[in-house]
């Protein structure tokens, strides 16, 4: 059976071809003929049919301003919609692996393993139990897309999918394709660029829109899809508990972002909430209109009838018009009382639901009750999946994470001591610091008052603003609406211990018995990873802490920061190191007894561990693989993952696939034994790696360098996000944000985040007497290391080193001659290393992705000459300024990624 009508060529070609037209209509046949000439002149020195690529560059030369926007956004718009045509071509790939039962890293699979390991059902039931994956969407300013373009993209995709999917006749395909060109012209038609920056509001309802729109939809059809499975797999009935839980930053996260208030965070908590009681609310009048069934027909129980009763106690003027509007039908007048308690879960009027358990035991006992009358089916079809929802979403949507830097929390609380009580908490040492939190916790009464701010700076005040408001909020909205809180630059044990004491102060912590959020430590420097024994051991240690930690269930969740680890190390350094101590710190939690939560902080970019996350959990350490796992989703990921059904429940089984075989995994062999001389090899190789990484970076002019060779100063300007993109006025390495550091080398077809000094690490440890069949060995048998290298060489695919010397040319010549020549030469020995140790003829593991760079790479090579072009004006029109920020966006959508 043939499930589409079109492949992904016919969809480019028509694409194109529609793009052509449009800039003639809208533009003139001259607009057509010079990006054609250009593109043309781009495809066929690719092709090698043409020496150099002077051609273009003569072209480029002769634009006027409003040309060169007349380019700039034809190659940008054509980016847009072929990243639809290859989103398409996914979708099809799929549904063409589940029709043919072919598809790779799905539920089905993961069954199929479990039976083939001799997992017994229960044992799956054990593996399942511990298995929780938390995909925590942030705001990062990764995303460079208008939401307006986005909505505009998602109706063309739409077009598409109509054409590819349904039987149409002739009449409805011409209909479609006609709604296909108006999209397109408008689109056309649509600044591609901001013109103000995002406010967290709006970063907030961006992520609201993936869970609403699509996440809620497809969530029970995972579950669906995997009891099918097992169903199909086992003999006996394997129970399926919750395994998937989402999670926010937007609207919550204070960590450099001065405009994330307390009144923003309550803004969303109420939206969220409103949102979520609103799709439980149509869901039920949905179920209304399938539950008829006449109360002659059917048996209810006696716990159907007593929870009917007294729902008409409790809502007697409803239960009276239910009983009206349908007579003898018991089903429909229990949904008609509990759409009324859904809605008055905020409301001031009696009669609403308590929490999410007391909605979840009525459909309970519904479920139960269609079982029993012999309509399983119905059940199955409409009442599980509804339960699967409510389980997953609450009255929630999405659960929140706090999150701020520790140096907010430690001034709050000198200031309020200092003010308050007269305690010179400043000129404490750590263990004077950890002796006074401890002993402030456990007491009864409070040490400061946390309304009072009187004396404090505004930012302390706004501190303890947030921890008595944060205690509002749980008895507002629930404990689970925002119950973690995390810690940048989580350096010292005393910086839980400050987390945990204004916790306790505004009562959200009353031990023992009671604590109210899970503080997760940042671990994002050297000094942090590799103190993580002392610091973590002391907190275990801790009365206070250990207290807090039983109260929730035992279990330390710690936030691994990927980003700031690479910018600080170099990618070969930081993975080591996030490897060595991800391990270390399982070992920790086993020593004290702790359930380990990892939280992987990944970004978008490879050098930010932006990764396929199944990819990311078959490597992990087996003693990491405790079930339960946490990462943020940011930027274009967000997109690229979740804004079209099939894709998000594809990326949802997958995760579940490896988690589901990592678990199992991890009980077969806890502790995942590696040889010694891997890891010895590893250790050289970095530590060499390192050396060369951060004396790149202390090269006299690095920063300099930077900003000259790379359109740095041009994303700063860019308001892709709410949040600054540089911690300081300073301008150095160390305080610019890690993504618009990755961002900027991405523009500049250089990206050394993604590689820089990994050859010279292989060399180093070569040149002390390594041979390459261990290197060779450990990439044929250790998936992490593997994981590492094909990663690696998909970043050095993606450097073009021809166009990254042009970035250069425009950098000073004293500092261009120090700096590029070493960059190129660590490149081609990094081409070199990893051919050798892959034994591939190709950098690229996979054909279609080589077929993915030869499509784009002739199209975004005329938008980066275009940007070094107005880059190395010392004057822009404001028409070239709108292009040259223009070009951003199109090399972001070239190469699907910013940072």
């Amino acid at each position: 059976m043939t499930l589409h009508a079109r492949e992904i060529n016919q969809d480019v070609r028509e694409l194109g071809e529609l793009l052509g037209n449009v800039i003639k209509h809208q533009s003139s046949d001259e607009a057509f003929d010079l990006v054609e000439s250009i593109r043309n002149a781009s495809i066929r020195y690719r092709r090698g049919e043409s020496p150099s690529r002077e051609p273009i560059h003569d072209t480029l030369d002769r634009l006027s301003p409003d040309k060169q926007d007349v380019v700039a956004r034809a190659f940008t718009t054509y980016f847009e919609l072929i990243n639809l045509a290859e989103e398409r071509q996914r979708v099809r790939e799929i549904r063409d692996g589940s029709q043919s039962g072919e598809l790779d890293n799905s539920v089905k699979e993961a069954s199929e393993y479990l039976k083939s390991q001799d997992v017994a059902p229960d044992t799956a039931e054990d593996i399942l139990d511990d298995v929780l994956i938390q995909p925590t969407f942030t705001a990062h300013p990764t995303e460079a897309r208008r939401k307006t373009v986005k909505s505009k993209l998602r109706e063309v995709a739409w077009d598409l999918e109509e054409l590819d999917e349904v039987r149409l006749t002739d009449r409805e395909i011409e209909k479609t394709k006609r709604d296909l060109s108006a999209q397109v012209t408008s689109l056309w038609q649509t600044p591609q660029v901001r013109e103000r920056r995002p406010e967290v509001t709006d970063e907030a309802l961006n992520i609201q829109w993936y869970i609403e729109n699509v996440l809620f939809d497809v969530i029970d059809e995972v579950y669906d899809e995997f009891e099918w499975a097992l169903d199909n797999t086992y003999e006996s009935h394997v129970e399926v508990p919750k395994l998937y839980e989402f999670r926010s930053w937007a609207g919550s996260d204070r960590d450099g972002n001065p405009f994330v208030t307390p009144e923003v965070t309550e803004e969303t908590l109420e939206r969220q909430r409103s949102v979520a009681l609103q799709l439980y609310r149509d869901r039920l009048k949905e179920l209304s209109g399938i539950l008829t069934q006449d109360e002659s027909q059917i048996d209810l129980s006696g716990e159907l009838k007593e929870r009917i009763e007294s729902h008409k106690e409790r809502l007697p003027n409803v239960a009276e018009a239910a009983e009206e509007r349908y007579p003898n039908e018991p089903y429909r007048q229990k949904l008609k009382l509990m759409r009324e308690s859904i809605m008055r879960v905020s409301d001031v009027r009696t009669g609403g639901y308590g929490d999410e358990d007391e909605f979840m035991a009525d459909l309970r006992v519904i479920d139960e009750s269609l079982r029993d009358n012999g309509a399983e089916e119905v059940a199955e079809a409409h009442v599980r999946p509804l339960r699967r929802k409510v389980d997953t979403f609450g009255f929630t949507l999405v659960s929140m994470d706090l999150r701020d830097h520790r140096k907010k929390h430690t001034d709050a609380i000198a200031e309020a001591l200092d003010e308050q009580e007269g305690i010179d908490y400043g000129s404490m040492d750590e263990d004077e610091r950890v002796e006074f939190l401890t002993e402030a916790i456990l007491q009864d009464e409070p040490v400061i008052d946390i309304e009072d701010a009187e004396g404090l700076t505004d930012e302390s005040a706004r501190v303890l603003e947030l921890f008595s408001a944060t205690a509002e909020w749980q008895q507002e909205y629930g404990v689970d609406a925002i119950d973690t809180y995390a810690i940048s630059w989580f350096e010292e044990p005393s910086h839980g211990l400050e987390v945990l004491f204004l916790g306790d102060q505004a009562g959200i912590v009353d031990l023992p018995n009671y604590c109210g959020f899970d503080i997760v430590p940042l671990l994002e420097s050297e000094y942090a990873l590799s103190g993580a024994r002392r610091i973590m051991g002391t907190l275990f240690e801790n009365e206070a802490y250990s207290q807090a930690l039983e109260a929730r269930n035992n279990t330390q969740e710690i936030l691994l920061g990927y980003s700031d680890s690479n910018k600080e190390n170099g990618f070969l350094a930081a993975n080591w190191s996030l490897y060595r101590n991800q391990k270390r710190l399982a070992a920790i939690c086993e020593d004290f007894d702790v359930d380990l939560r990892l939280f992987h902080g990944r970004g978008g970019s490879i050098s930010r561990g932006g990764v396929p996350m199944h990819e990311a959990m078959v490597a992990l350490p087996n003693e990491t693989c405790t079930g339960q796992i946490k990462f943020t989703e940011q930027g274009e990921a967000i997109a690229e993952k979740y804004a079209n059904e099939n894709i998000a429940e594809r990326n949802l089984e997958q995760m579940l696939n490896a988690q589901v075989k990592a678990r199992h995994q991890a009980i077969h062999e806890p502790v995942e034994e590696l040889p010694d001389e891997w890891m010895d090899t590893f250790q050289t190789a970095a530590e060499a790696a390192r050396e060369e990484y951060r004396g790149l970076l202390e090269t006299d002019g690095f920063v300099p360098y930077f900003e000259q060779a790379t359109p740095i100063t041009v994303i700063e300007n860019l308001n892709l996000g709410s949040r600054p993109a540089s911690r300081s006025e300073d301008r150095s390495v160390e305080d610019l944000r890690a993504i618009p550091w990755v961002f900027s080398w991405t523009q500049a077809r250089c990206i050394i985040p993604g590689w820089y000094s990994l050859a010279t690490g292989f060399d180093a440890y070569l040149d002390e007497g390594g041979d390459i069949e261990t290197l060779q060995e450990m990439y044929e048998e250790w998936p992490y290391f593997s994981s590492i290298l094909d990663h690696a060489a998909l970043a050095l695919a993606r450097t073009d080193m021809e166009i990254a010397e042009q970035y250069a040319a425009l950098a000073d010549e004293d500092i261009r001659e120090d700096i590029f020549p070493r960059i190129r030469e660590e490149y081609e020995d990094a081409v070199d290393i990893i051919l050798e140790i892959t034994g591939r003829d190709s950098l690229l593991v996979r054909d279609w992705l080589e077929e993915n760079m030869a499509r784009r790479n002739p199209y975004v090579d005329p938008l980066n000459l275009l940007q070094i072009r107005l880059l190395s004006q010392s004057h822009l029109t404001d028409t070239e300024q709108r292009t040259l920020r223009l070009t951003v966006h199109g090399i972001a959508a070239g190469m699907k990624n910013t940072g």
